[in-house]
């Protein structure tokens, strides 16, 4: 089943590189030739970059291959992504294209209506010294219509691509933005009104982005002077050993009551186990299915769902059982989808990640389908839940219509 389903995924990939092709290379090229050969090159070497980057990551192949692989595997495969509308797009513009400039010009030298501009005009028997100028230009054979409809279009499809991802990448490359949202919570205290908790989520240190990423997380987070800070899971996408270096800029996190640390889906691919002891040692506060109590409210923290294939799953029961009901409760869960043992468990806020916001629009439409709530505030019953769109990005460092963000959560009392 699994062989069937590669075949397939690679029948399909193949048919629409060859559109992709067809369309930006052979029809935008008058003949076989040095553009056509090098359109022709980048339209294999990029597929099968892209291939070999997503291989050498899941795969765990040695980092160095990785990091030669990611940039140029990972921007061909969101390139390809928005080449792919771009040229449908660019189909509804050639027959209005192709239209306009069948129209009659006026002037000499102009091709009667409805033939090519490559076509020549009628032959004639005056030597070809004794042509005008005119005549000289109409027997010169000139780029036809459909190759110059053909340039038009690819190349605009081809810059709207280019540019979006351009733009995507350096919105990532610079650094999270600050957003601040406001929570009120019913059984806050008075005295913990106007608490800030600053949520980091998905980093993604890996191949691409690297401690000087890390770095830059560090900064922003301590800028916003937070009183608590909850990095909530997909810290890494690798080994210790491989990313401990990367990571180190963490131990300069700085909060009045500390950091602390869930795991969320890829450190299950990356060691759970090892990642969960190196960021202790970086001075953050790993709670596993744990729960400790601060000054004015609960702070808990769950596993993430994929530690269940490992026996290290989310454990509600032991993280929540026995606290007071009086005391306002802040869960820590990596995955929205748990918001409904979070709300079973009486919890008052539920911080996540984990969705990126879709991180490549038009994913949001496919994290929608699989999360309660993509990005922002949202209420489920008593309980609120905010998902973060995440520092950092998987895969492509690019981000289109989700822009990351360090979240500034800061706590609202309702009590007299």
């Amino acid at each position: 089943m699994i062989i069937f389903a590669g075949l397939v995924t690679l029948a399909v990939v193949t048919v629409l590189y060859r559109y992709l092709w067809r369309r930006l290379v052979r029809d935008t090229t008058a003949g076989p030739g040095r553009a056509r050969r090098a359109g022709t090159a980048l339209f294999v070497v990029g597929p099968l970059l892209m291939f070999a980057a997503l291989f050498a990551e899941v795969g765990h192949a040695p980092f160095a291959l990785q990091r030669i692989l990611a940039w140029p595997g990972f921007l061909w495969m969101v390139l390809s992504l928005y080449l792919l509308p771009a040229v449908v797009a660019g189909e509804a513009l050639r027959p209005l294209l192709h239209r306009a400039l069948k129209r009659p010009e006026r002037g000499a030298g102009n091709c009667a209506p409805g033939h090519d501009e490559a076509e020549l005009s009628a032959p004639t028997e005056a030597p070809l010294g004794q042509l005008t100028r005119t005549e000289t230009q109409i027997l010169t054979p000139a780029p036809s219509r459909r190759l110059f409809v053909s340039r038009v279009v690819g190349g605009a499809a081809a810059t709207a691509a280019v540019t979006t991802v351009g733009l995507g990448t350096y919105g990532v490359l610079r650094g999270p933005r600050v957003k601040r949202v406001t929570v009120p919570l019913a059984k806050l205290p008075r005295a913990a009104h106007g608490y800030r908790i600053a949520v980091v989520s998905d980093i993604h240190l890996g191949p691409i982005l690297g401690r000087g990423f890390a770095q830059q997380v560090v900064d922003t987070v301590n800028a916003t002077q937070p009183d608590l800070i909850a990095v909530v899971g997909d810290l890494v996408d690798g080994s210790v050993k491989d990313l401990g270096p990367a990571a180190a800029p963490l131990a300069q996190l700085s909060a009045r009551h500390g950091a602390y640390f869930v795991t969320g889906n890829h450190e299950y691919f990356s060691g759970a186990a090892q990642w969960v002891e190196e960021v202790r040692t970086l001075g953050l506060h790993p709670l596993e299915n744990a729960r400790t109590e601060l000054a004015h409210f609960d702070l808990a923290g769950v596993n993430d769902l994929a530690g269940e294939s490992t026996g290290q799953g989310p454990d509600f029961d032991r993280a929540l059982a026995g606290r007071d009901p009086a005391r306002a409760c802040v869960l820590l869960a990596h995955q929205p989808v748990q918001i409904h043992e979070a709300v079973r468990h009486h919890v008052d806020l539920q911080l996540s990640g984990h969705t990126h916001g879709g991180q490549l629009w038009p994913g949001n439409f496919v994290a929608a389908a699989a999360n309660p709530t993509v990005a922002g505030l949202d209420r489920y019953g008593d309980t609120q839940l905010y998902v973060s769109r995440g520092a950092g990005a998987w895969g492509p460092p690019t981000r289109v219509g989700a822009p990351s963000d360090i979240t500034v959560i800061e706590l609202a009392a309702q009590r007299a």
